[in-house]
């Protein structure tokens, strides 16, 4: 899915939506672990009920490799059954991979080719052969970790140099010498609020994907305030926020019913850039 077919898809939407399929088996609804594939099951339940409010969908690669290969292949059933019966919505495997250049290269590999998925989250911090060979797939994103909502973001990645730049503000800068508004989005979490208007000094155009609206804390307002751009220009990802509103047998109505409260929060956020 290129640019202008995301773009298309949110307007049409009117949402900006992602849900994070973050599938532990400790959390989804008992009755599920008597299905061959509880994992399987809750996401196809998940989608199925979130699908009409959302544009985006991102599983989280930790949560299926816990489980060894059953874990893989309900990971693939998902990616099969989203590219079979939603081809619209764009899939963001959440991997944060980033190695040495032929390592990467096998990493792009795996995603891009054998899953076939649309955005890969990716490490920076090996540099640019590290990040390179994934950009030379055709319609595919590297999904850039810049600043994350978690508390130990402040550790790195707001360490200023003797100049006065932040680390997150290098990684910015240099990382679009790689790749460009069409081929890299970047992770900005919510829960940094009003530093959005610094990211965008530095990336005014790019796409950001969005985690921590939710059950984190961050503001979906604040975000909008300070991040979207004419073209809407965010991801925003929810994850247990929806998919473990509740853990009965309700819990796909539920789930469809916290998607749609964001839906509806998101449709007036668009809305003001479209007067």
């Amino acid at each position: 899915m290129n640019r202008q077919q995301l773009i298309e898809q949110i307007m049409l939407k009117k949402s900006f939506l992602c849900v994070g399929l973050d599938t532990d088996t400790k959390k989804i609804p008992q009755h599920l672990l008597n299905e061959e594939d509880p994992i399987f099951a809750f996401n196809k339940a998940i989608i199925d009920a979130t699908a009409p409010y959302c544009v985006s969908y991102k599983p989280n690669l930790a949560f299926y490799e816990a489980f060894g290969i059953k874990g893989m292949m309900a990971f693939e059933k998902t990616i099969n059954y989203l590219k079979e019966n939603y081809p619209n919505h764009f899939i963001i495997a959440d991997a944060k991979r980033g190695d040495i250049g032929n390592t990467s290269a096998m990493y792009a590999r795996t995603f891009f080719e054998e899953y076939n998925i649309d955005a890969l989250t990716v490490a920076p911090y090996m540099g640019e052969d590290s990040v390179t060979p994934f950009l030379g797939y055709q319609d595919k994103w590297v999904v850039l970790l810049a600043l994350t909502s978690n508390k130990g973001s402040h550790d790195f990645q707001l360490t200023a140099d003797t100049e006065g730049e932040r680390l997150f503000e290098k990684v910015l800068r240099k990382s679009q010498e790689w790749g460009n508004d069409e081929n890299m989005m970047y992770v900005v979490g919510a829960t940094q609020g009003a530093m959005f208007a610094d990211i965008r000094k530095l990336a005014p155009n790019h796409f950001l994907l969005v985690p921590g609206v939710g059950a984190q804390g961050g503001s979906l307002q604040e975000v909008c305030k300070y991040g979207m751009i004419k073209d809407c220009g965010l991801l925003v990802n929810s994850s247990r926020g929806i998919i473990y509103a509740s853990n009965q047998e309700d819990f796909a109505e539920v789930a469809a019913q916290k998607a749609k409260e964001l839906q509806q929060e998101m449709a007036a956020e668009l809305e003001k850039i479209a007067r």
